[in-house]
């Protein structure tokens, strides 16, 4: 029996986005299923319209509420304080390759990628959404950058800007080849590549 939308509304809330970004993470926004989201959400249709108006006002939701929170966890904290980005920023792909090796990111790629690429060109307001993403991650990856110039471990002549531009371009690059290639030692062989750029900018 499927759960009524009143017994717990925000439970079902958070059902049906987990749900949704399932869903459009393995089949795309436009090829995504309302009919698959409610079944993986163990809801309805009529819960599903009380919480959001429509498939784009879900959209938009899963951009805000789970895609740009898991970015900020993954990408942005553990930059917050860094004063060694170079080291860190290796740390931190090390681990998304793992992940992303481990829970079948290699297959479907990166979930803001994909959505950039696909939304980017059709919706306005999408495409919006996910900059803030991409503008937030540069403007952290940035002023780590700021601050180990500061800290003596990167060099004085390197733009932060400029480096936190390339880096997140890199990375979505990097996904988006490993995924059309399926293939893990291409991630690693272009992560190791980035490795070896970050080292050039050393002291």
């Amino acid at each position: 029996m499927k759960a009524t939308a009143t017994r717990a509304p925000e439970n079902t809330r958070g059902k049906i986005l987990q749900a949704a970004f399932d869903e459009f993470y393995k089949n795309g926004f436009q090829g995504g299923s309302l009919n698959r989201i409610v079944d993986e959400a163990r809801t309805t249709k009529g819960a599903l319209f009380h919480h959001f108006k429509g498939k784009k006002h879900l959209g938009h939701a899963v951009v805000r509420e789970v895609i740009h929170p898991h970015f900020k966890q993954q990408w942005s904290d553990p930059l917050a304080n860094s004063s060694d980005p170079i080291t860190d920023l290796k740390r931190i792909f090390r681990q998304c390759a793992k992940r992303e090796i481990a829970d079948g990111g290699l297959v479907h790629g990166c979930p803001l990628n994909n959505l950039a690429q696909e939304m980017s060109p059709l919706d306005e307001k999408f495409r919006q959404s996910l900059e803030k993403i991409y503008f937030a991650w540069r403007e952290t990856v940035a002023a780590a950058f700021a601050r180990g110039i500061k800290a003596g471990k990167v060099r004085k002549d390197v733009s932060p800007p400029k480096v936190a531009a390339f880096i997140v371009a890199a990375q979505a690059g990097m996904a988006g080849t490993a995924k059309n290639a399926q293939d893990e030692e291409l991630l690693l062989q272009t992560g190791q590549a980035l490795f070896d750029y970050l080292d050039s900018l050393k002291p």
